[in-house]
């Protein structure tokens, strides 16, 4: 089903020309885009001119995307028992510099020989243009033969120019050498299908046909392997079958093979916006409507309900009303107009793991469908009064998951589980909501954000009908969930601390006491509660009406505690009992601000 979905969206961006440009926005079967950084200029007898730059302009400069012959799967260090045996995997008319030059880094990144893939690259064109009368063609046989790797030195060569791709180019024309069209003829020549090929029935189109036996290789991943992974891939005995090896374990064929990779390297690809990268997890996605700007609407809307950026204000402006609608639970309709709800969207989540990529989850829905999906991980999430001015990205959500805050903390796997369980409406990873418990234990940062996730968890728990009671909004002096209660109390316990001791002491009892009150409140409760008795004795002399207003406090939430103190919380109940205590203290933050109007109000009015 995936390989499949990705292979006919491969013919449609075949079939759809770049509307900027007006050329194909992929490569046609035999052909690949690859980052070129560097461009050997040669003469007519294949003299070396010039070294061209084809470096981006970004801060880390990477090679500019160009269209090549496409490139074969190399597994392992190339040998020369497999030279002797004919067997070459070298790229055709451009190629990293251990082939093309014959030299590359080793493990300290000084400039090391590599004869061997030399040799490789230059018997593979000696061979292929063995008759050609191009003169572009003719340059590059001329180059191999008069070329030795010890002349990779200034004023051409430098060490940093070590195991980059490198094209080729005749002195003074535009186009690369393998664009020539009899560069073209040769290439295609050599990709035709041999007759004596090993065929098979394609699991993807059902046809019989020639299978390929090594995937070409999927680039972008992150954290993945620079020389990229696969997704269908048997590289080892354990992994076959009644004797069959590789690809011959699950055929596909050809062409579907080119066309699902290349699609998928399209879709990794970052500046085509398609592709969101949280955690371990790579998202590509992509919609399929009845025109392009139907298509490119869906999947820039997906992309911020996502991935809201956090520093693009003329993008947030832009946003923040749709994602404002969809947090409040309103229909597609009304903050998309122009979007059809049953526009088919595809999502699928990718992660490294060694020369294989994981599928981390896999959606095919209507965008309608989507739209409902994340409108209600928004609800879930939803605290009064709102913790934040933007909805929060999944990244923004996951980093208070992380150590000191640092995205590589990010535990491993989670960002995948959140972003499923986004998309598809399914339950919170219960990983989450224990994370999430023990980062608040550990670093004592009660915040709005992680209290809107641990209700988010439960709510939606409580919404699927796995538990019975579900978690307000805001503070709720009618439940009598012990744990939320208890988690109220506490917050009033600090608050009569904080009313007769002040704010600057150097441990609070929130700082002391939460850990354990949290989770054996039998424990510490009793404690507590005598200590406070203490400083509501002493407040009684300065705050008086305070004091008593404290005292019913604590008398209202005690009456509703049934029996004694619970001697366990469990991981769902200590987040209850997170949440009653950030509602508890944010009604007395609330009550502060009004105060403070107030006696703003009645300053201004004695002023007058």
């Amino acid at each position: 089903m995936i390989l499949s979905s990705l292979a006919q969206y491969y013919q449609r961006l075949a079939d759809t020309p770049d509307a900027v440009t007006g050329l194909a926005r992929v490569p046609a079967y035999g052909f690949s885009e690859e980052r070129i950084s560097y461009i050997l200029v040669l003469k007519r007898n294949g003299e070396l001119v010039d070294v061209q730059s084809n470096l981006s302009d970004d801060k880390k400069p990477k090679g500019r995307y160009i269209k090549v012959p496409w490139s074969v799967k190399r597994s392992g260090q190339f040998t020369e028992k497999a030279f002797k045996e004919g067997k070459n995997n070298a790229f055709f008319l451009w190629d990293k510099t251990a082939y093309c030059l014959g030299v590359e880094s080793d493990s300290k990144n000084d400039l090391k020989i590599s004869p061997l893939t030399f040799e490789a690259f230059k018997k593979l064109h000696l061979n292929l243009l063995a008759g050609t009368e191009d003169e572009g063609l003719l340059a590059i046989s001329r180059f191999l033969e008069n070329w030795s790797p010890d002349k990779f030195k200034p004023p051409y060569f430098k060490n940093e120019m070590l195991d980059a791709n490198f094209a080729f180019k005749l002195d003074g024309d535009r186009e690369y050498i393998h664009d020539r069209r009899e560069a073209l003829k040769f290439w295609l020549k050599n990709i035709e299908p041999k007759t004596d090929a090993n065929k098979a029935v394609c699991l993807d189109t059902g046809k019989h046909e020639p299978y390929m036996n090594l995937h070409p290789s999927i680039k972008g991943v992150y954290g993945g392997q620079s020389s990229g992974g696969s997704i269908v891939s048997f590289n080892a005995d354990a992994y076959t079958s009644y004797g069959k090896s590789q690809g011959e374990n699950a055929p596909i064929s050809e062409m579907a093979a080119f066309a699902y990779t290349t699609a998928l390297n399209y879709l990794l690809r970052r500046e085509n916006n398609q592709c969101i990268s949280i955690g371990d997890t790579s998202t590509v996605f992509w919609a399929v409507a009845r025109d392009g700007q139907t298509e490119q609407q869906a999947e820039s809307l997906f992309a911020f309900m996502l991935n809201m950026p956090a520093d693009d204000g003329q993008q947030t402006a832009q946003i923040k009303p749709i994602l404002d609608k969809i947090a409040k639970g309103r229909p597609l309709n009304e903050f998309a107009p122009n979007l059809d709800p049953e526009t088919r969207f595809f999502v699928l989540g990718l992660a490294p793991n060694a020369a294989r990529l994981s599928i981390r989850y896999w959606l095919d829905t209507t965008f309608g469908q989507l739209a409902s999906n994340i409108r209600e991980h928004f609800q879930d999430l939803s605290l009064n009064p709102l913790p934040w001015r933007e909805p929060p990205s999944v990244w923004r959500l996951l980093i208070q998951t992380a150590v000191q805050g640092k995205s590589e903390n990010i535990p491993a796997q989670l960002a995948g589980e959140l972003m499923r369980a986004i998309i598809t409406g399914q339950s919170y990873p219960r990983m989450l909501l224990a994370q999430l418990i023990q980062r608040i234990r550990s670093d004592g940062d009660i915040n709005g954000i992680r209290v809107a996730m641990i209700k988010a968890i439960i709510q939606r728990d409580f919404r699927k009908g796995l538990i019975q009671e579900e978690v307000p909004m805001s503070l709720n002096v009618n439940s009598t969930h012990t744990a939320y209660r208890l988690g109220r109390l506490f917050a009033v316990i600090e608050r009569i601390q904080e009313a007769a001791l002040g704010r600057d002491l150097n441990s609070t009892v929130t700082d002391k006491y939460y850990g354990t009150a949290s989770t054996v409140p039998f424990s510490v409760f009793p404690r507590l509660l005598a200590s406070s008795q203490n400083h509501l004795t002493k407040l009684r002399k300065d705050k008086p009406g305070y004091a008593v207003n404290l005292k019913k406090d604590l008398a209202e939430i005690i009456a509703g505690i049934e029996n004694s103190f619970p001697r366990h919380l469990s991981v769902e109940e200590q987040g209850r009992f997170t949440i009653g205590y950030y509602h508890q203290k944010q009604s007395y933050f609330e009550s502060s601000k009004k105060a403070d109007a107030v006696a703003d109000e009645s300053n201004e009015s004695s002023n007058n």
